[in-house]
Parts: C-alpha cells; sequence; structure tokens
C-alpha cells in the first residue's frame, strides 16, 4: 500500500514577506531607468512651464501662471487647442467608421480577403512622415490629384489642397484616416472572428437580416474592439504631431496648427520654453481628462452591452 505524501508545511509568516518582496528587488532596475528618462524630467518640465526660461540661459525667473493666463489670451493658442479637438474627434468618427466597413468587407466570404487584409493595413506599417511627404506632393497644385482631375475633364474641382485655409485641415484629416483606417480594420476584424458563428445562425434562422443581425448581434460583442479603437484614435489625433507639420508646417497661416505644432514652433522657433511647455501641460491634461473619460463612458457600455 503506497503511503500518503505528508502535507507541506505552511509557509511562515517571514517566508511569505519574502516571497512577496523578492519580485520588487528585479522590477527596480526597470523602475530606476523610468523615473530617470520619463518622471524626473516630466517633474522638471512642470517646473519650467511656471518660469520664463528661454531654453538656454541658466538665469530664469519665476512667473507664476503668468504662462497659462497668457495662452488663454493667445489667440493662436486657443485656436490651435479647438483644432486639435476637430482632428482628434473627426479622425475618431471617420476613422473607426471606415475602419468597420472595411473590416465587414474583408471578414466575408470573398476570396480574396486575405490579399485584400495585406494591402489594407500596408499604409499603417509606414513611417507617417514618410506617408505625410508622400501626400504633400500628391495633393500638390501640380499633383497627381489635380493631375487626375483635369485628365477627367473636372478642371473645376482642381485646388490647393493643402494651401488653402478653407481645405488643408480636412485634407490633413484625411491623410491621416487613410494611413489608419486599415489599423482600426484589423482591431474590428479580431473581434468580428469572437463573434460565435452559431449565434448568426440563430439569428438568420429567426428571420433577423443582416442589418438586424449586426445591430444586434455583432455590435454587442464588438464593444470591447470599439472600445480599444475609439481610445487609440482619439489620444493619437490630440497628440498628432509629425504628419501636420510635414505636409503643412500649420499653415498656411495657423488654419492647421495644433497644440503639439504649436509648442514645437514656440520652443525652437522663438525660444519661449516656458511658455512652450505650458502648453505642453495643458495637452497632457486634455489627454488624461478626455481618455479617462472616454475610458469610463465606454467600459459602462461594455458592462451594459453583455
Amino acid at each position: 500500500m503506497t503511503p500518503s505524501p505528508s502535507p507541506s508545511p505552511t509557509p511562515t509568516p517571514r517566508v511569505r514577506r519574502a516571497r512577496s518582496v523578492a519580485p520588487w528587488w528585479f522590477a527596480l532596475p526597470a523602475m530606476l531607468l523610468f523615473a530617470f528618462v520619463v518622471l524626473v524630467p516630466s517633474v522638471r518640465g512642470v517646473y519650467y512651464a511656471f518660469t520664463d526660461w528661454d531654453g538656454l540661459d541658466p538665469d530664469f525667473s519665476f512667473v507664476g501662471l503668468d504662462n497659462f493666463t497668457a495662452m488663454f489670451s493667445d489667440s493662436d493658442a486657443t485656436r490651435a487647442i479647438w483644432q486639435t479637438l476637430l482632428i482628434a474627434v473627426s479622425i475618431t468618427v471617420v476613422q473607426n467608421a471606415v475602419g468597420l466597413l472595411l473590416a465587414l468587407g474583408v471578414n466575408s466570404a470573398i476570396r480574396s480577403r486575405n490579399v485584400l487584409r495585406v494591402f489594407l493595413f500596408a499604409p499603417a506599417v509606414i513611417t507617417p512622415i514618410v506617408t505625410a511627404y508622400l501626400w504633400r506632393n500628391l495633393l500638390g497644385p501640380d499633383g497627381a490629384v489635380n493631375s487626375l482631375l483635369g485628365a477627367a475633364g473636372l478642371d473645376g474641382s482642381r485646388q490647393d489642397w493643402l494651401g488653402s485655409p478653407r481645405l488643408a485641415l480636412w485634407s490633413v484629416i484625411g491623410v491621416i484616416v487613410w494611413q489608419y483606417a486599415g489599423y482600426s480594420m484589423v482591431i474590428f476584424v479580431a473581434g468580428l472572428q469572437s463573434v460565435p458563428k452559431e449565434v448568426h445562425e440563430a439569428a438568420a434562422i429567426d428571420g433577423a437580416g443582416p442589418v438586424r443581425r449586426f445591430w444586434s448581434v455583432t455590435r454587442p460583442l464588438l464593444a470591447p474592439a470599439l472600445t480599444i479603437n475609439l481610445m487609440l484614435s482619439i489620444i493619437g489625433g490630440i497628440k498628432l504631431f509629425d504628419q501636420v507639420y510635414a505636409l503643412t508646417g500649420g499653415g498656411p497661416g495657423h488654419a492647421t496648427d495644433t497644440l503639439s505644432t504649436l509648442i514645437y514652433k514656440d520652443a525652437f522657433a522663438l525660444g519661449e520654453f516656458g511658455y512652450s511647455i505650458a502648453l505642453a501641460v495643458v495637452l497632457t491634461i486634455i489627454v488624461a481628462v478626455v481618455s479617462t473619460g472616454q475610458y469610463l463612458v465606454l467600459s459602462r457600455n461594455e458592462r451594459t452591452m453583455s
């Protein structure tokens, strides 16, 4: 008869504390590096937002809230804030709508769906600055877009897409949506593939059409993918810099300036580092508030749908 194994001894409180403390020693080097690279510069940056530092002179004065009060009386800054929010909201709505439509298309039974997924996702892996310079040439006065319109007999539709204050901002939004709609598509495809086929088949047997099946069956189960897409697109839209700066430089005039481009100009062109850091602090607050509020709302919707 095989003897039963003896029960393992219960760890003492000292052993349990040692086991719980040990993993922190492994994380300590990474935490120290993170503090040195991120936390310390961020704290120092917040301090400089309350000074008149020009970025070079070691002597500077503490000015309190002057940079922040000047910001809200500066027409360029307030315009950049509104344009940043407009870009972020437009990109979020249009990019996710296009991405969802593409996902529904490539998730169907068409034979070329795998090839289409590759081609539609390809722009998302191109460096944003490369994409911006490509589209700057395409949208130029003598670029391919106007040439195609002229060849099609639509000379009246030829525009200075990036040089017109009325069209430049929407042209930038169109370029961003073109590049990242495929990224949203991939996330939606992953969500669609997690929907059980049996649920769709049961709804079809009950007489539900394609639109009804999507709205009542697919849409609630896509809530996690929608949350991820909305979070990524809204945060990316608020922080947008490289594509805007490469396409228009914030122009014409200040028609496409965002908070990020204005921060760059004030810091490196005008030498107003204290003021530009104050703008960066406001940008950080906007990102934190918008992303947190959006996450809370979407999380509640996820729980409601489930």
